[in-house]
């Protein structure tokens, strides 16, 4: 979950890598999964991973960065976590408000928190302390090469994106991280069955993500035709002028918006959106 706004410069050139020396080369051959920020670690947080990073960090061998994954790992979540039980994965976990609330209110399933922002995941190192938790597991890594070999096909219940980066300008859309490539990976990990839980508060990315799973013939949308028409979020941005666009009269015919996830908790980065008067949208699709 993309907890803090992205900086300026960071928005423009892309994310840095000092292990690579050169950031567009290497990292956006695909879309990364967030904006690359600060990594030093201080106070709490330093203590949470010097304490617990031993613990609950998944050490990958890395490949050419330092957010890499080496092709050959394969991630054994039985061996990791001492049980079976169904994998859920968040991509982009931000500061592990979401995830860690979830492993808390389901002990019977197993997270795994995707992220390449540092603080964040000692953030969630905190989180998991504080809560006592054992169901989960932190990995410092871009989700494309998460998602490509790390974690074997069909061996993953749930993938949630919540509020990727936006990548506002046009001429950025191709570093959004839901496209069609992405969706492909997704549909490898996956069970047969498995879900895919998408949210953002941005109406042209929820469109753009709606449009490339419905396009998808691995995906089934599990709200087809729902919340269409004068019921549809979409259609309200539109109608109000929100997000700082033109009001016009266009009606969302289509629909498929999922009601709010209710296992997703409030995190202060969606009070955020409600507050800057943005409406949230979430989408689920079932892998077929």
């Amino acid at each position: 979950m993309t907890t803090e706004p992205a900086l300026p410069d960071a928005a423009e050139t892309g994310p840095a890598d000092p292990a690579t020396g050169s950031d567009e080369e290497q990292h956006f051959r695909s879309p990364v999964s967030f904006v690359r920020r600060g990594s030093r670690l201080q106070g709490r947080r330093q203590q949470a991973w010097d304490e617990l990073s031993d613990r609950f960090v998944v050490d990958v061998p890395r490949d050419e960065a330092d957010t890499s994954v080496h092709p050959g790992y394969v991630f054994d979540a039985a061996a990791e976590f001492g049980r079976t039980a169904p994998l859920v994965v968040e991509i982009g976990s931000g500061l592990g408000e979401a995830v860690a609330h979830a492993a808390e209110q389901n002990p019977d399933k197993d997270f795994l928190a995707v992220e390449v922002y540092l603080p964040g995941l000692a953030q969630t190192l905190q989180r998991i302390g504080q809560k006592g938790l054992t169901n989960i597991r932190v990995v410092q890594a871009n989700a494309p090469e998460v998602l490509t070999s790390m974690l074997p096909a069909g061996s993953v219940a749930e993938v949630w994106v919540f509020f990727p980066d936006p990548w506002h300008k046009t001429r950025h859309h191709k570093r959004r991280l839901v496209k069609e490539s992405f969706a492909e990976l997704v549909a490898r990990v996956l069970e047969p069955g498995g879900t895919w839980r998408l949210a953002t508060d941005w109406s042209d990315y929820a469109v753009q993500m709606r449009d490339v799973l419905d396009a998808s013939a691995r995906f089934g949308n599990l709200h087809a035709g729902e919340r269409a028409g004068e019921d549809s979020p979409l259609t309200r941005v539109r109608r109000e002028g929100l997000e700082n666009k033109a009001p016009e009269d266009d009606v969302d015919t289509l629909g498929g918006w999922a009601p709010r996830f209710e296992g997703r908790t409030l995190t202060s980065f969606e009070n955020k959106a409600h507050e800057a008067g943005r409406l949230i949208f979430d989408l689920a699709y079932r892998r077929i």
